[in-house]
């Protein structure tokens, strides 16, 4: 390899070589796109002055255990390593033949020529990770000593800390990095700045977005100043948005202006990204150029039409929304400085319609904020076409799902654009929203004013014809008839659909892969329809319950704890079952040993007996479960019982004879939960009594027939969870298939792949390299923390755009109430139910949550969820173990520090932060 590369001859697929900074440069050039002249000092530079230090880097990253990117710079042993290493490298001499190859290309851009020399790290300027700022720049570096010395600087910033603690936290080893050196000639710039090609805030894509200041870049990248903005649309050159800096402050400072950076070198100058020369501005005519009088605008409208027609030309090119650097010289000349690929952008969904659409995030109406795994994603389209057969929708592709359900980030997402614009789906849409995410419908609302959104569906004949036809497939008439006269009748319905259920999941002995593979197809088509004929008798339900309210003149807010400790409810049958049998088995091992051993004794059989025998009766019925149980891809808890092990282990640790004493144990607490239900009822009927006795008795049956159903809202997804269980079992056969056959490495590869590709692979070939690809793109999906509720095919974020309903105000978060009470006690912050750990009183602060996460609810004090609404399955579980919960809290997980003593008001629907950090303490409750 050699060790310099002109930019003219480099290009995007020479990352190892160059580093990605250095690639996209060449790329730039290979498009003809304005870049600074320069050359690259290839990674091989690096490698030999590495090896020159006789392994002692290596031995430092064996010695940190970072090899494959675990957290060792999180730690002063981390830190102390990270500094051994830069230490190394600043005092190593840089070999003979690389030292001359340096220096006769400096020499050879001219005499003493200004240069910005950066760093180009491997790792650096990825589709999934920018990197951006974690090595050192140098600029304005004159001579070839100051450019050598620079040069060893930039190896040295491989191992800054904050380098280390990044490639750490995006899962990319220390031994697989490596780093280049970018030398560009520096631009004469009159300004320069930054440039998105997409909103970065709002995600709309083509609408540049442009930040400039007079002189040197680095300024506005390191936010030492307060650059002018201008927004632009791509398409049309209209400038959306004009926003001059602010004026300096009296001492002659700008506003928000750092420290000036300490540690230059003569002859260099530290910077952040930018190729611009400081002092650009001297020679220029006072007032002559834009930008050269307090407050006057940096760039013309002509100017900044012309950088985003450049911004157009360079995302065209790269195919994404990119970060650019630019600078404008004195000549008017533009250059291009870097290019990166915009990470934090949220990938567009697969549009299979024109127009401007809506989605809603089916992750975040089902609890589950990560990706699905490709074999989840085609089950869930698989229920899909099932769901829309129902309403006279179905696909001719049932693989492909329903017209409306879209993917993108592998996340699943509806499209709503025909309910956003018609009259009926403005009516129902809302109230549906209302119940399940509570937030979305606030973002929906902000979308009604949109022209481009306008109701054009005016006929409701269409939606009324599909709900009839719904109600028709599903024997709505007949079950409602049922859950009203002859509620035995009904509940013994519910009985048989499990029944039949299972029945339908078994797989013939001796079935053949693809047999296996046509049964899991067709089962997960035809089973959803038959579990969502539940629901007619749950709606009947909760619809009594709105007439008891009409009845008694008491609002729902104000009967919420009819709803308390609801019978037939699977989900918390399964949390009191978890409870109970911690009290039924020997507290050790579980007290002292951690879940994964005791997950390896399970296995073995060698748990204490009782404990054994009760651990495999408790996942007979409830194995089926997990956290993220609607992705088909995910091991159940019979086949990884470390989490629910945990749990009970947690259950085990806790003081569980206080608990008994003072009233708070999880099944006290659900029986004292009853009694408050049927005090609850009797207040509803004096209420309605006094308004006649006709209205007292109908108020006592609408009440007593919501009871009797409620607790089956859970039913229908305990099903579908069921099946998903059971085709997951079957498929695990054919990857044991696959993988005997050389297809697939291991049978749980399978899960990797979509079912249309496991039946076509059953025909042979390798597919061991795509699973591979696939599983790391996953586990970066992963790591992805923002997933957007509702999201336009423009790459709009329609929550962006409004002001958060309540947000954070003097302290106080708001959110949507969910379970009436109040509770102050410490934060958890949980992010992963696997592994977490509540203490009694707790109050329990997440993303969301699905069925996974109730075990956590039985020793919670409280809830907050940034996801959901008052019929969210949080929500539901909250109510019915009487815990305070507050849900659809933007940003709660970051907002609210962990330990923090915070006050959780479930009727007001607000969450109370100190005023100062506290010390975490014992919670204290109030209902």
């Amino acid at each position: 390899m050699k060790t310099a590369l002109d930019l003219c001859e480099i290009d995007g697929g020479m990352s190892a070589e160059v580093g990605g900074k250095a690639a996209n440069l060449g790329e730039l050039v290979r498009a003809g796109l304005p870049v600074p002249p320069g050359w690259v000092l290839t990674t091989e530079a690096y490698r030999q002055v590495a090896d020159g230090l006789d392994g002692a880097l290596d031995e430092l990253v064996a010695a940190s255990g970072t090899s494959g990117g675990t957290a060792a710079g999180g730690s002063s042993g981390g830190a102390a390593l990270a500094a051994r290493a830069r230490a190394l490298l600043l005092e190593a001499s840089v070999p003979g033949a690389v030292r001359e190859e340096i220096l006769s290309r400096y020499a050879a851009l001219g005499d003493d020529v200004p240069v910005a020399v950066r760093s180009s790290a491997t790792a650096e300027d990825l589709p999934f990770a920018s990197f951006a700022g974690q090595q050192d720049t140098y600029l304005n570096v004159v001579g070839g000593e100051a450019v050598l010395d620079a040069v060893r600087r930039c190896w040295a910033s491989l191992w800054t800390d904050r380098a280390v603690a990044y490639r750490e936290a995006q899962g990319v080893g220390h031994d697989r990095v490596r780093l280049a050196v970018v030398v560009q000639a520096m631009v004469d710039a009159r300004v320069a700045g930054v440039m998105f090609t997409a909103n970065p805030v709002t995600g709309r894509r083509r609408e540049a977005v442009i930040d400039a200041a007079p002189g040197l870049g680095d300024a506005v990248v390191s936010g030492a100043v307060d650059p002018d903005r201008y927004v632009v649309d791509v398409a049309t050159g209209e400038i959306r948005e004009r926003r001059p800096a602010a004026p300096p402050t009296a001492n002659g400072a700008p506003p928000h202006a750092g420290p000036a950076q300490a540690g230059a070198e003569p002859g260099m100058k530290p910077g952040a990204e930018s190729g611009a020369e400081p002092g650009a501005e001297s020679g220029a005519e006072p007032g002559a150029e834009p930008g050269a009088e307090p407050g006057r605008p940096c760039l013309t409208d002509a100017e900044a039409r012309e950088l985003a027609a450049l911004a157009a030309r360079v995302e065209d090119h790269f195919g994404a929304p990119q970060d650019t650097e630019w600078a404008l010289d004195h000549r008017g000349t533009l250059w291009l400085t870097q290019s990166r690929p915009i990470t934090t952008l949220y990938p567009l969904p697969e549009s299979r319609r024109d127009g401007l659409r809506v989605y809603f995030s089916f992750n975040v109406a089902q609890g589950v904020m990560g990706p699905l795994t490709p074999m989840g994603l085609s089950a869930v389209r698989l229920f899909g076409a099932g769901g829309a057969a129902l309403f006279g929708y179905g696909p001719a592709d049932p693989l492909s799902g329903p017209p409306v359900m879209a993917e993108s980030g592998q996340r699943l997402w509806l499209d709503v654009t025909t309910a956003v614009r018609s009259r009926a789906g403005r009516v129902i849409l809302p109230r549906l929203l209302t119940l399940g995410e509570a937030r979305a419908k606030v973002v929906l609302d902000g979308l009604a004013g949109d022209p481009r959104l306008s109701v054009v569906h005016r006929d409701v004949r269409p939606a009324v014809r599909a709900f009839a036809r719904f109600a028709r497939r599903v024997h709505a008439p007949k079950l409602v008839f049922q859950a009203l006269a002859r509620p035995r009748a009904a509940l013994a319905y519910t009985a048989r659909v499990g029944e039949e259920l299972e029945a339908r999941l078994r797989v013939p002995d001796g079935a053949t892969p693809a047999e296996r593979i046509d049964h899991a197809a067709r089962t997960l088509r035809t089973a959803f329809p038959a579990v969502l004929s539940i629901m007619p008798i749950v709606v009947t339900g909760y619809g009594l319950f709105a007439l008891a309210s009409r009845l008694c003149g008491t609002s729902m807010a104000e009967l919420q704890d009819v709803l308390r400790s609801v019978p037939r409810n699977p989900t918390t049958e399964m949390d009191l079952a978890l409870w109970g049998l911690a009290g039924r088995v020997e507290p050790e091992p579980f007290r002292t040993e951690p879940a994964e051993k005791l997950a390896r004794r399970y296995r073995a059989g060698t748990l204490p007996p009782a404990a054994q025998r009760e651990i495999a009766a408790f996942l007979r019925r409830y194995g089926h479960r997990g956290v993220a149980e609607i992705d088909l891809g995910v091991p159940r808890w019979s086949e990884e019982p470390a989490h629910i092990l945990g749990v009970l282990s947690n259950y085990l640790r806790a003081d569980r004879g206080r608990m008994e004493a003072d009233g708070t144990a999880p099944d006290a607490l659900f029986a004292r939960g009853e009694l408050r239900a049927r005090a609850a009822v009797e207040r509803a009927v004096s209420a309605a009594r006094r308004r006649g006795p006709l209205r007292a008795a109908l108020t006592r049956y609408a009440l007593g027939r919501t009871r009797t159903y409620a607790g089956l809202r859970e039913l229908p997804k305990f099903h579908a969870v069921r099946t998903l269980a059971a085709v997951r079992a079957s498929l695990l056969a054919v990857g044991a298939h696959l993988a005997a056959e050389g297809v697939l490495e291991a049978p749980e590869d399978v899960f990797f792949l979509r079912l249309e590709e496991a039946r076509a692979a059953l025909g042979g070939g390798d597919l061991r390299a795509l699973v591979a690809e696939r599983r790391q793109a996953y586990e970066r999906e992963s790591r992805r923390r923002h997933v957007p509720r509702v999201l336009l095919s423009d790459g709009t974020e329609p929550e962006t755009l409004i002001r958060p309903a309540g947000g954070h105000r003097d302290g106080v978060l708001t959110g949507t109430p969910a379970s009436a009470g109040t509770v102050t006690g410490p934060a958890r912050v949980v992010l992963d139910p696997v592994g977490a750990h509540l203490e009694p009183g707790e109050v329990l602060v997440c993303p969301s949550t699905d069925p996974g996460w109730t075990p956590l609810f039985l020793t919670a004090g409280g809830l907050v969820m940034e996801m959901g609404g008052a019929m969210s399955h949080g929500a539901v579980v909250a109510r019915e173990y009487g815990i305070p919960a507050v849900v659809g809290v933007p940003d709660a997980t970051r907002r609210v520090r962990g330990g923090q003593e915070i006050t959780v008001d479930g009727a007001a629907g607000t969450v109370t932060l100190p005023a100062a950090p506290d010390q975490p303490s014992a919670s204290t409750t109030s209902a």
